[in-house]
């Protein structure tokens, strides 16, 4: 079953959010090396969303960990009781 049109973006706005508050921190280099038509994907999604492909991987990264329940901004993980 997959999300809903709005859960997605809320999700994809959450996530922007992260990544502009790590982007005071320093970014680790890191070489990837993926098939053309992955990349080609992922450029025409960052344009979309008007995005460097730099900027629409790591958001790509940060979503596939959230959904595996994995935290990625370094901070310890909330806890809300509520």
């Amino acid at each position: 079953m997959s999300a809903s049109p709005a859960a997605v973006n809320r999700g994809r706005a959450a996530a922007s959010a992260r990544f502009a508050a790590d982007m005071a921190r320093p970014n680790k280099p890191f070489l990837l090396r993926a098939s053309p038509g992955v990349m080609a994907a992922v450029e025409k999604l960052a344009a979309v969303e008007l995005r460097s492909v730099n900027a629409q991987v790591e958001i790509l990264l940060r979503e596939a960990l959230q959904r595996r329940g994995v935290n990625a901004s370094g901070d310890p993980p909330s806890t809300d009781d509520a």
